[in-house]
């Protein structure tokens, strides 16, 4: 990140975000690395309706957009193996709990509810002394 706000600032730039709202409701990115930009312009939008949009607008590889998400972090690491579930039922889970608001909730949603708890800390601004 601070190589591209090295050059955003030389250039007069900006540096564009790319976490979705999966991403950014279970924490699954880094506070102060893929997770530091200026603006997240698909942070409204779930996994599944980022994909849907690649293949509406078209020009995105259909290979790119079927991909298996990973952070690259070691040789065949996957998200979802690493999540524990599949995006497009983290996505379900999260409507239900941040759209729907469903009262019954299932060991799964409970699950997933925690993981939105414990990362709590990177959706809000460091603390300070005042």
């Amino acid at each position: 990140m601070v190589v591209l706000y090295y050059y955003a600032n030389t250039d007069g730039g900006i540096v564009v975000g790319t976490t979705n709202r999966t991403e950014y409701l279970t924490g699954y990115y880094t506070k102060y690395g893929d997770g530091a930009c200026d603006i997240e312009p698909i942070m409204h939008l779930y996994k599944h309706q980022v994909r849907e949009m690649a293949s509406y607008l078209g020009g995105v590889p259909r290979r790119i957009i079927e991909k298996k998400p990973t952070a690259g972090l070691w040789e065949g690491q996957t998200d979802e193996d690493e999540l524990g579930i599949t995006y497009d039922r983290l996505d379900r889970i999260l409507e239900d709990l941040f759209d729907l608001r469903i009262g019954t909730l299932t060991e799964e949603h409970r699950r997933i509810r925690a993981m939105y708890e414990e990362t709590k800390h990177k959706r809000e601004m460091p603390r300070s002394l005042q």
